[in-house]
């Protein structure tokens, strides 16, 4: 008789946040090894389980299981898929389902989704009972390597994205590679376009493994561990020296300005535009600008738009499908945006590749003119 052998992490990332420091676990087969790894670091017995319809068909029985092994009891909530489930009308809910399983001081929940179920559950984890304790299950590689670290929690607003939340930060982060295997291509790509995000920051080195190695980050295997790793860490580093983005944590929203204004320009609708095709967009668009701005070479941009190209990501406004609103309108979703300081617009410009910057005072004219030319109309 074999005996039964429990997964256990590949790979381990810390999150340097003196007494609130936590792990991230990266490798195959962790949300069955959940109760093993949450039971070794909290103390509760008790746990509520936020997911969605997509995820919960195929991984909340092996959670439960595993909690259920390990001597946890767990109770579970089902939300409908989609980035519109970040509103008011989901959080009442989360926030009635982890009251009414009496989760106590030690006890905790847990997220078991993609970023938008991260986001969602990971506010209401902050104010419930003035916050409590917060386990994150990434199962898309967007959540994997950004939406699950750091501590950003929230839900969108008609005024724009990510507009109403708290920083909370998690206990424990389980980074289960084997759950990407069910992603569809586009959910991947989406995630992906992260990845990248993190060479283009201040990894040149990264980002040129990755345009000779993205072929086998997207087939898996231990490319994708090092790839998702290589991320993780990043923003790690990033989060322990500026948690609440008083300064370079701003750097992690490269591309974001642009792609936010395009996710509202879209009204959130998914068909059209999701969140790592935004960013996808925008980062190409933010190369684009600090060339216009005689910042960088064209050349820059027009090789990170290749690659993303490659991938078989959008890298363009006219790729949207529909109509967009005029370049005017898209201005007012980015002057709505988080980055904004007294009125006037930041934006994380750069000098190359893997030379981003934050550049304060960015004159609004510049932006609506280079918006103007870049308008498929």
């Amino acid at each position: 008789m074999t005996s039964h052998v429990m997964p256990t992490a590949e790979r381990r990332v810390r999150v340097d946040l003196a007494e609130r420091s936590y792990d991230i676990l990266i490798g195959s087969g962790l949300i069955a090894a959940a109760g093993r790894e949450v039971a070794s670091r909290l103390k509760g017995r008790k746990m509520a389980v936020i997911t969605d319809e997509n995820v919960a068909p195929r991984y909340l029985e092996p959670l439960m299981a595993s909690l259920g092994e390990s001597g946890i009891e767990a109770v579970s909530l089902i939300l409908p898929a989609g980035e519109k489930t970040k509103s008011f009308e989901h959080l009442i809910p989360v926030c009635e389902a982890i009251l009414g399983a009496r989760i106590e001081r030690n006890d905790a929940v847990i997220a078991l989704g993609g970023g938008v179920v991260g986001d969602l559950t990971g506010f209401a984890a902050g104010i419930v009972r003035r916050g409590s304790r917060f386990i994150q299950i990434p199962t898309s590689l967007l959540a994997q390597v950004d939406s699950s670290v750091g501590g950003k929690t929230g839900i969108n607003s008609p005024h724009g994205k990510n507009l109403i939340g708290v920083f909370h930060q998690p206990d424990l982060v389980l980074a289960d590679t084997a759950a990407l295997d069910t992603l569809s291509p586009r959910e991947f790509r989406a995630g992906y376009a992260e990845v990248a995000k993190y060479g283009l920051i201040d990894k040149p080195d990264f980002f040129e493994w990755l345009e000779e190695n993205w072929q086998a980050v997207f087939a898996g295997g231990p490319a994708r561990i090092e790839a998702i790793a290589v991320s993780c860490q990043a923003k790690a580093d990033v989060v322990a020296a500026d948690e609440r983005e008083n300064g370079r944590r701003a750097l992690l929203n490269l591309g974001h300005t642009f792609g936010h204004a395009l996710e509202a320009a879209t009204d959130y609708d998914s068909k059209r535009l999701v969140h790592g095709e935004g960013v996808a967009i925008g980062m190409v668009l933010a190369h684009e600008f600090s060339a216009r701005m005689n910042l960088a070479s064209p050349d820059d941009a027009r090789r990170v738009e290749a690659h993303l190209k490659t991938v078989g990501l959008p890298t363009r406004l006219a790729d949207i499908p529909g109509a967009l609103p005029p370049a005017d309108r898209l201005m007012e979703a980015i002057a709505q945006d988080k980055k904004v300081k007294g009125g006037k617009l930041t934006f994380i410009l750069t000098r190359g590749i893997g030379q981003s910057f934050v550049a304060d005072d960015v004159p609004s004219s510049e932006v609506l003119s280079f918006l103007t030319g870049k308008h498929p109309r």
